[in-house]
Formats: C-alpha cells, structure tokens, sequence
C-alpha cells in the first residue's frame, strides 16, 4: 500500500489532496477486500487448513488476500484471482506451521511476525464495510439518527438534545427513532454479515436480539395503555 508523508510545507491543498487519495485508496482496498472474501473461502475448502481451525485459517488466509490486494500488478499478465489464491494459500500455510512449531523463529519472514496487527486491521476494515451496508439499507431518517448518535458520520457524536435540536423534533421522538433503528439493525434477518464479522452470530446471540426487540415492544405497549 501506498504511504503518504505530510511535510511541514505542505500546503493546506497539498494535505487535501493527499488525505483524499489515502481514502479512495482504503475505500478501494476495502471493497476489494470484501468483493474477494469468498476467495479465502475457497482456497480453505479446497487446499486444507491443516492444523488450524477454520476461524484461525480465515484470518490467515484474509492476511494473504490483503497482501496480494497490495502487491498486485495488473502489467504482469496474472489474473488477480491466480495471484490472490498463491498469497492466500501461503500465508495459510505459514500460519499452520507456526502453530505447529515447524518453523525456527529466525526463518520467520518478517511480514508474517507483523502479522496480528495486519489482521486486526484487515478485520477493522471488513466491520467497517459490513456496518456501512447494513446502515446504508435503514431508511433515511433512522440512518440519519444513528450516524449522528454514534459519530459515524465523521462528526462528534450528538446528545438526544443536540440532535433534537437540528432535526426540529423532542429529544423523546429521537430516543424512539434511535429505538427503532437499532431494533432493525439488530434483527437476525438483518445483520448477519456484521455478526459474522463480529464473531456474534450464534443461536444465542439470535435469540437475544428477538428477546430484545420483543421487550422494546411491549413496553411500548405498556405506555400507550
């Protein structure tokens, strides 16, 4: 990935420019992260995982597909498909190795020892991704409500007054609107890829978020009574 180095000269637009560039960058890389995830899948299924379990091979093999996200030439001739599934399948290996002790500490290359903090960063952007989609499908309002509540939409989170306040509405009409995003965004029938990605999508996670839907609706009822 490309790096980008702010100057103390650097010009205000200079910054601009670059800080654009470094976010249609991470936007590509994101995309191309997720448009591609299945590949790992793939290269799991049909080469093996060996000692590791199919989670830990997953972040493995996510590792491998950002790195060929990164280093891919298109110039070269190769389908990125046949590139990814070499780097994908090699870091797999590695990671099985390691876990396994085959490899000496000292014949470690030096990507692979840096590589829980890649995972952790492949992993952030693959949430973020997942998140974005599933608020992109709210409609409009309630969308509007929960990027502003929780700051995601680049500014400083906002009180129920706060947002009241710019929206024209009671501070009590936003809690309900909030209410009623995070019940949706929470439904099973929602939000399984974000689940996924958060390692919260078992029957116990699914019975919980009904369990609190079916809560938030009858005290609902309750007050309307």
């Amino acid at each position: 990935m490309a790096e980008y180095t702010l100057h103390p000269a650097t010009s205000q637009h200079g910054d601009t420019v670059q800080c654009q560039a470094a976010a249609e960058e991470a936007g590509h890389a994101g995309q191309m992260l997720r448009c591609h995830d299945g590949l790992v899948h793939a290269v799991i299924r049909r080469e093996g995982s060996g000692t590791l379990t199919y989670e830990e091979a997953l972040q493995a093999g996510r590792i491998g597909l950002w790195r060929a996200i990164s280093g891919y030439d298109p110039g070269r001739g190769t389908a990125f498909s046949t590139y990814a599934w070499v780097a994908i399948r090699r870091h797999i290996r590695r990671a099985a190795a390691q876990a396994t002790g085959d490899l000496e500490c000292g014949l470690i290359p030096t990507p692979l020892l840096q590589a829980p903090d890649l995972a952790g960063h492949v992993e952030r952007v693959l949430i973020h991704e997942a998140l974005h989609t599933l608020l992109s499908q709210l409609p409009e309002r309630l969308q509007r409500v929960i990027l502003a509540r929780y700051g995601l939409d680049g500014d400083p989170s906002r009180s129920l007054r706060q947002l009241g306040a710019q929206l024209g509405l009671s501070h009590e009409r936003i809690r309900q609107l909030e209410q009623d995003a995070l019940a949706w965004l929470r439904h099973p029938a929602h939000s399984l890829l974000l689940r996924q990605r958060l390692g919260k999508n078992t029957v116990a996670d699914y019975r919980q978020a009904l369990a609190d839907n079916a809560s938030l609706r009858q005290a609902r009822r309750g007050r309307s009574r």
